[in-house]
């Protein structure tokens, strides 16, 4: 028995929920994991998965295992990547997910820079607003907002970004500018983003002084990707809120007008997160380490703290 590739597909099933999908993110034929699975059981006299139809999940036993397992996996991991470091690069795919504002604004625009200074990393970029299964879905790791779901994945806080309230000015001229955020929900046309998860329409939220205000107000369209949002902003369809960072240039050339500027928003936390199993991978590290530095200069933040 090959106990260390055992451990590894043990881990990456319990990670994953089905004996399938460790096998296609190992590249390994599904009996081959299956037989691993069984050898190591036998080995050690214990049931370390429960298996239904639907799903897999550990058992008690396994859990304790999993938990010295995937300790000795990156210690073998870490070891291996230090003495291959010495003389090379790290080289090989990268596959990351992020949503598609931060992919097109932020990270497709300075992607160069990553490159030249890792040639021999080839990444796959995964641009969607949907949850992702970094196990099932063989990602190596995601860039999201907003608070973190309960998870066992690693995250780290690269960036918070601050929000401004704006319309056209095509939309204003129609309508005219609020002078309250409960102008907007009876005499205005509210811009929204939707939740592609569940559909729900996030509503306006505006605070000041301790004092909090969410507006659903009236609303004629409603996208669930941020991108589109953005434009549908520039084209006139409402009043709506977005990233500061993106509506600052469309400020300086009037193609958007900032309202409600004595209200603000809480800010947008923007976090990398990848696996425990993956936290010694030096692609994925020097990733990560690149990402702070791009993300910095879009940290509110620290721009606040500068000024």
């Amino acid at each position: 028995m090959d106990q260390l590739l055992s451990l590894r597909v043990f881990t990456r099933i319990a990670d994953a929920g089905t004996f399938v999908k460790a096998a296609e993110s190992l590249k390994l034929p599904s009996s081959t994991v299956t037989r691993l699975i069984q050898e190591l059981e036998s080995h050690l006299g214990v049931k370390l998965l429960h298996r239904t139809t639907r799903r897999v999940t550990v058992t008690p036993e396994g859990a304790a295992y999993y938990e010295r397992a995937i300790r000795i996996i990156s210690d073998v991991d870490d070891m291996d990547e230090f003495v291959a470091n010495q003389r090379a690069q790290p080289k090989g795919r990268l596959r990351i997910d992020l949503p598609s504002i931060l992919a097109n604004t932020i990270l497709l625009p300075s992607l160069h820079t990553f490159r030249a200074r890792y040639p021999e990393i080839e990444i796959i970029l995964g641009v969607s607003d949907r949850n992702v299964d970094l196990i099932g879905d063989g990602v190596d790791c995601v860039i999201r907002g907003n608070p973190l779901p309960v998870s066992s994945l690693i995250a780290r806080r690269i960036a918070e970004i601050d929000y401004v309230t704006c319309a056209s000015p095509s939309y204003i001229k129609e309508y005219g500018a609020p002078s309250h955020p409960k102008h907007l929900e009876k005499r205005h046309v509210v811009y929204s983003n939707s939740s592609p998860f569940t559909g729900k329409t996030f509503p306006l939220v505006f605070t000041r002084g301790g004092k909090e205000i969410e507006v659903q107000g009236r609303t004629m369209v409603t996208v669930n990707e941020s991108t589109a949002h953005v434009t549908g902003l520039l084209a006139g369809l409402g009043v709506g809120q977005t990233f500061r960072y993106i509506a600052q240039p469309h400020f300086k050339t009037g193609a958007l007008i900032p309202l409600l500027k004595n209200w603000g928003r809480p800010s947008h936390p923007i976090h990398v997160m990848y696996p425990p199993n993956r936290h010694l991978n030096a692609k994925v590290r020097v990733f990560v380490d690149w990402a702070v530095e791009v993300f910095a200069k879009f940290d509110d933040r620290v721009a606040d703290s500068a000024s």
